[in-house]
């Protein structure tokens, strides 16, 4: 039987006081496309903090492939909500891509021919090859976070990580975004934290009600009574027919 990509047992985080995680158990296999929704302050960020080796455990343990989180790091690519930087700073959608090779990379080696492969390759799997001179201030929402996900594929990573990627993006956006996703499954596991509760259900494996505490349910398992007693608050299910 194949070992769990990750592994999380009785894990519990305390911050300032406040229990944000509180005995959470959940396994992630090879190949899955898990999405995690649940409320803000629910500890979808901290769960991904804690499997990067970001957040250690108050309690419990979290292993990746069979090690400690930080073992595993140069495996895992991140895309957080946002990007934080001057849009004025004259970097190119190219150089961005090439940044996700720095975790390759030992301290002051320089890019080799692989690495400009890969960082191409990864804005050629986003769509994104023709806009690989453009400044990166000069992207629109949803350009800036395929961006950020070329520049987490161009680390070569088996498990990738989602934080709220499609957040402040137009619906048409978003669907490009998650048929992306649903295509790198082939060659990646993947965790996604998501608010589109309606929206993923056709995407993905499984999904984990988390608020605090997890529940994890198959797509088709999940209600809109469920969500609401997450999110503590009514919440629609959209009912998508098939898987394309």
């Amino acid at each position: 039987m194949r070992s769990p990509v990750v592994t999380v047992k009785e894990l519990s985080v305390v911050l300032g006081g406040t229990k944000i995680l509180d005995g959470l158990s959940l396994n992630v296999q090879k190949g899955e496309f898990l999405g995690i929704v649940g409320p803000n302050g629910g500890g979808k960020t901290t769960l991904l903090r804690v499997i990067l080796g970001l957040q250690k455990p108050t309690s419990g343990s979290v292993k990746v492939f069979g090690n400690d989180p930080i073992e595993s790091r140069s495996r895992i690519g991140y895309v957080p909500q946002h990007l934080f930087f001057d849009r004025d700073f004259p970097v190119t959608v190219g150089e961005t891509a090439l940044m996700g090779r720095l975790s390759r990379k030992s301290l002051f080696m320089r890019y080799g021919r692989e690495d400009r492969a890969l960082a191409d390759q990864a804005l050629e799997t986003v769509g994104m090859t023709d806009l690989k001179k453009r400044q990166v201030g000069k992207l629109s929402g949803g350009e800036l976070q395929r961006l950020l996900i070329a520049r987490a594929l161009a680390a070569q990573p088996e498990l990738l990580l989602l934080d709220e990627p499609t957040a402040s993006i137009d619906p048409e956006m978003k669907t490009t975004i998650y048929d992306l996703l649903d295509n790198l499954t082939q060659s990646v596991t993947i965790i996604l934290v998501t608010h589109d509760t309606g929206t993923i259900s056709r995407k993905v494996s499984r999904i984990a009600c988390l608020n605090c505490r997890v529940t994890v349910h198959d797509p088709e398992e999940i209600t809109s009574e469920e969500l609401s007693g997450t999110y503590k608050y009514p919440v629609d299910m959209v009912k998508h027919e098939g898987h394309t």
